[in-house]
């Protein structure tokens, strides 16, 4: 066999169901959003930083932290963005949208999410946003439906 003639590439797409454990500190973090409308974050005692997605050690320290739950605003500030402009099976949305870095008031950290009702050129670093929670649940991060403007 001659790999350099013989061998090829294939394009394609696989679409992928699956499910997973979103372990201790994810699931209540899920959890809390579909109950409560609350966004909980991590807050590690020894340098005062605040984790969303939350974790259960601090990542400067290495502090166990999975105990120290905070409640957090649902407002926030675009630190950065992306708009997506093709459309995929698994998009919660239709393209294009935009796919921002939100960091809430409080929090130390961004999460990536969707941003809403900014037309996507318009759209800036810097922005205040809040959070828009799901009517309908489906216990993922989704549950928080998109911000929006605040």
């Amino acid at each position: 066999m001659d790999s350099n003639n013989d061998s090829f590439v294939v394009d394609g797409k696989l679409a992928l169901p699956y499910q997973y454990f979103a372990g201790r500190t994810g699931s209540r973090f899920i959890i809390a959003i579909r109950d409560e409308k609350k966004i909980k974050g991590l807050e590690c005692k020894k340098c005062n930083k605040v984790y969303v997605p939350p974790r259960a050690t601090c990542e400067h320290c290495f502090c166990d932290i999975k105990d120290n739950w905070v409640d957090l605003d649902s407002t926030g500030t675009v630190t950065g963005f992306t708009v997506v402009r093709y459309e995929e099976p698994h998009h919660p949305v239709k393209a294009p949208f935009i796919q921002a870095l939100v960091k809430l008031e409080g929090a130390d950290t961004p999460f990536v999410h969707i941003v809403q009702g900014v037309p996507v050129d318009e759209m800036k670093t810097g922005l205040k946003v809040k959070a828009v929670f799901a009517e309908e649940t489906t216990t993922t991060i989704m549950d928080i439906s998109h911000f929006e403007p605040a």
